[in-house]
């Protein structure tokens, strides 16, 4: 599916003054079950496209692009928050009129699924019916931010995203892929097209500040995962320079529920780009058998 079918299969909604894309596969069915997808930085929901045939078979699939990313607003004066990101994601469900859902998640939105968790947590009637995260900075300490990052959330980040463009963004991003998975030109100009649109590269600086809420509220965040009473899988290329094997090693010292992990060997960053079929096939087979405990195995 290229970015124009995506968008076109897409809708959007208004709250506080921002209008919001999503994409809903199937909003007349009833019966499949929902799964939610939340997408990370600095892409969009578009991100979910190559597994999309696959996971539709089977689940009604939501994917918003959250505000700043996408095809969603990306307001200039404003204060970008992990919290209100998964505020976002509460009000399109309340909209949907959606009270129980499978969450699938990636890197940024790792963070938005902690988050999620947290509430749900807290909640009598649980929402989350079951969670897989991707790879994605959940420990702070673990997470291994690129040069860019760096700079973006450094005092001069509003002039690094002046000096952003396309081949330095080609150049950033193809080093979190496994070497033979990275992204071939046509699919890097079309990422780009997605991070351009209204002007989205110059919000860089300020949606990174989600570096900093990882440290202010890792505490909050890790309880999260401990505390969540469904079903909990770790899907992880292992190849990631950011979050990949180093990441799944911490995830192992500081989570003490019962929960399955996969590494993918030879996949980065991206699992859901890099190898769609296989990231699909492992993630159906968690929900098949999200009952049992999954003892951790390599592919």
């Amino acid at each position: 599916m290229q970015p124009q079918q995506w968008l076109s299969s897409g809708q959007y909604f208004s709250y506080q003054n921002h209008r919001l894309f999503y994409i809903d596969s199937d909003p007349n069915n009833l019966q499949k079950p929902i799964l939610l997808m939340v997408h990370g930085f600095p892409t969009s929901s578009y991100d979910w496209h190559k597994v999309w045939p696959q996971l539709t078979e089977n689940f009604r699939c939501i994917a918003m692009d959250m505000l700043g990313f996408g095809y969603s607003d990306k307001p200039k004066q404003h204060r970008y928050s992990i919290h209100e990101q998964a505020d976002l994601q509460e009000e399109l469900l309340h909209r949907l009129e959606i009270t129980s859902l499978h969450l699938l998640a990636h890197d940024y939105g790792d963070t938005v699924a902690q988050e999620l968790l947290a509430r749900d947590n807290s909640r009598e009637k649980k929402l989350i019916r079951s969670t897989c995260l991707l790879n994605g900075g959940l420990f702070p300490e673990t997470h291994k931010a690129r040069p860019i990052q760096k700079l973006l959330i450094s005092p001069i980040g509003p002039l690094i995203n002046l000096l952003v463009n396309y081949r330095q963004f080609c150049r950033s991003f193809k080093v979190l892929f496994g070497p033979a998975t990275k992204p071939i030109e046509t699919e890097l100009r079309e990422l780009w097209q997605i991070i351009q649109y209204n002007g989205g590269k110059y919000r860089f600086h300020k949606l990174i500040n989600y570096m900093q809420e990882r440290l202010k509220y890792r505490q909050r965040w890790l309880d999260a995962l401990n505390q969540y009473p469904g079903p909990l899988q770790l899907i992880n290329g292992s190849y990631d320079p950011v979050s990949g094997a180093h990441m799944v090693a911490r995830f192992r010292e500081l989570i003490e529920r019962p929960a399955g992990i996969v590494e993918l060997a030879k996949v980065g960053h991206y699992p859901q780009w890099e190898a769609p079929d296989l990231l699909a096939s492992t993630y159906l087979g968690f929900i098949e058998n999200h009952s049992k405990k999954v003892a951790p195995i390599s592919l």
